[in-house]
């Protein structure tokens, strides 16, 4: 199974899913538990049917669904399959999927010395380390349950700072999360690499990037 481009992935047209930082992500409103956990039975059913298994996150209005095919490190042609039966069991069930306030966190250190620090993250986190070309080095947690870790070169000079967190979110979104950001007293430092990130500041000069999946492999 081949992992698909961000190009690839839209083009599959999956109406309310947004792609994620490897995965399809979705947020299925059904209103109340019962409902849920019936949609949550649908899925459970028919994902062990493709014999591929969906990360499901039951709330009392609704349920999160992520996709992402794990010896692939991203999406295949499974996740889009399964996506499309996830969203016709919603459709019957009478529920809404929206793509518009799923985002995934990440966490960014800015830092010369890579090498040197990674292994510490690693070990206090007690996340994996994973390398590779298309996303250079990280860490994750095997539970999924803490944001990812990457290391982003950066130069020694002070004062600087040193995390910062990367929001991702689907490309219609961005848009709305900068003209919130700003109405709340904060700046745009940079589109410079728009759209795949966008650099805004809090009031004290505190960084964040806006993420998506444009421009990238």
């Amino acid at each position: 199974m081949t992992r698909l481009t961000g190009r690839q992935i839209a083009d599959e047209e999956l109406r309310g899913w947004a792609y994620l930082l490897g995965g399809l992500q979705t947020r299925i409103h059904t209103g109340d538990f019962a409902a849920g956990l019936a949609v949550v039975n649908a899925i459970g059913a028919a994902a062990e049917e493709m014999n591929h298994h969906p990360d499901l996150d039951l709330r009392y209005p609704h349920v999160d669904v992520r996709l992402t095919s794990h010896d692939e490190h991203g999406v295949t042609d499974r996740d889009v399959r399964l996506a499309r039966t996830i969203s016709s069991i919603a459709a019957g069930a009478g529920a809404r999927l929206d793509s518009a306030s799923v985002s995934r966190l990440e966490l960014a250190l800015d830092t010369p010395a890579r090498e040197k620090v990674l292994p510490f993250w690693a070990a206090v986190l007690a996340m994996e380390h994973r390398s590779e070309p298309e996303f250079g080095d990280e860490l994750h947690d095997p539970a999924d349950g803490l944001p990812t870790v990457w290391f982003q070169a950066s130069g020694g000079e002070e004062p600087r700072q040193r995390w910062h967190p990367d929001i991702w979110v689907d490309l219609a979104q961005v848009q709305p999360r900068i003209d919130a950001a700003l109405a709340a007293g904060g700046t745009l430092v940079s589109d410079e690499k728009a759209p795949r990130f966008w650099v805004l500041a809090d009031p004290e000069g505190n960084r964040v990037c806006l993420c998506t999946s444009q421009d990238r492999g």
